[in-house]
């Protein structure tokens, strides 16, 4: 017997039972639709993450006092004091990996204009802070090196700042605000940069000179933080090892002793970030996995039914001349075009249902197109695997007691 053959019975023993044919898929169905999904939400995140460090410098290396133990007591960072204006200026100096490097001191506080006032930060950095973490100016200038060497009150202000302080629409250039009763006149705004994927404003924020923050605001004497960008991505890993001997050498460590500061860049966090990513894709891929496994089980009973009921149909083919290898393949067809139709419906739902997520959720989703052949694959193998059994069985009767069977 002939496959086109074998291909028409199975047809129209599929369609003698549609609706048991179509519960049968339904289990493969949800569980291709469901790994699809997944999948694409799982790449989806993990390219948002990227785009965002992209965008936020991917050379950027971030250096913060480090913890240390003081009287056997070990100290927090945010009670250490170890960097100095003169550590930012000896890694400008002696640095050859570094394309821009600032310090940078912060202070949360009221931002007050007339009647108005909001909750914000104002950071305190040099010019090069623009560059390194890809900010840029919407409207009005950037502070010069002569503001940050007079310690000028002047600053820069972000989109969500703006539109709480001026929410009458009035142009903030050239205007006072107040921050802790300290008067700053707004030279610049912002271009805005949204939310990023943990949900932080990235527009609520106020840009000064460090030295004014440092000196008017915080009144100290060290800085907070230091920011810097190697050349490329590919010097980071240099760039971050001289930073680390230039530190050492300022901070007169012995090599028995522990770094008094921690150095961090976006390229660290950014396979942090995508590994955490592809473990949770893959466990939820995982998770969505097992619906093919529950559809391969049920095309597995469903054969078996079908076997039985059978077998007289079964016997009657075999005493007329089919072979067991005929036999084998027509159960074995119909569990491949089950499997294979549930697929095919599975792949439209899943792509559907990932576009809906997008498009409803505004969550970001990346349909990749081996997610979508892995999964027809596995439902393939998955139709072959639970159906070859049952069709193995139906191809081992015997045709008189088949014939016989009641």
């Amino acid at each position: 017997m002939n496959f086109t053959n074998l291909f028409k019975i199975a047809l129209r023993a599929l369609g003698n039972n549609k609706f048991r044919g179509f519960l049968t898929m339904l289990g493969i169905i949800i569980g291709v639709a469901s790994v699809i999904t997944m999948l694409a939400i799982g790449q989806g995140s993990k390219q948002s993450i990227q785009s965002e460090i992209s965008e936020m410098g991917s050379n950027m290396i971030m250096i913060h006092p480090g913890n240390m133990e003081r009287g056997g007591v070990r100290q927090e960072a945010s009670s250490m004091q170890t960097l100095k204006l003169a550590d930012y200026q000896s890694i400008v100096d002696k640095s050859s990996y570094i394309s821009a490097c600032s310090p940078s001191v912060n202070s949360s506080g009221q931002f007050i204009y007339g009647a108005n006032n909001y909750p914000s930060t104002m950071y305190g950095m040099s010019e090069e802070y623009m560059e390194i973490r890809k900010i840029a100016v919407k409207e009005g200038d950037m502070f010069t090196e002569q503001d940050i060497l007079s310690s000028a009150k002047v600053c820069l202000v972000g989109k969500t700042v703006t539109d709480n302080l001026f929410a009458d629409g009035e142009n903030p250039i050239g205007k006072v605000i107040r921050f802790n009763k300290i008067p700053f006149k707004i030279i610049g705004t912002l271009v805005p940069k949204g939310y990023n994927s943990m949900g932080q404003d990235q527009d609520n924020l106020v840009l000064a000179p460090y030295t004014t923050v440092q000196k008017r605001v915080l009144a100290i004497a060290y800085i907070q933080s230091i920011y810097a960008s190697a050349i490329t991505e590919g010097m980071t890993e240099k760039a971050t090892e001289e930073i680390t001997e230039i530190l050492r050498s300022n901070h007169k460590l012995k090599e028995t002793d522990e770094d008094d500061f921690s150095i961090r860049s976006q390229e660290e966090l950014s396979s942090m970030l995508t590994s955490t990513t592809d473990m949770m894709t893959i466990l939820l891929a995982c998770i969505a996995g097992i619906s093919l496994l529950v559809g391969g089980i049920g095309i597995m009973n469903i054969m078996y039914v079908s076997v039985t009921e059978r077998t007289r149909e079964i016997g009657l083919r075999m005493s007329v001349g089919a072979r067991g290898i005929d036999i084998l393949a027509q159960f074995l067809i119909e569990a491949i075009l089950i499997s294979i139709t549930g697929g095919l419906i599975g792949v439209v739902i899943g792509i559907s249902s990932s576009f809906f997520v997008n498009a409803v959720l505004s969550w970001p989703v990346y349909i990749q197109p081996y997610s979508v052949i892995l999964s027809f694959a596995v439902c393939t193998i998955t139709g072959i695997f639970f159906g070859w059994y049952p069709a193995k069985k139906a191809s081992e009767l015997d045709p008189i007691d088949a014939i016989r069977y009641e």
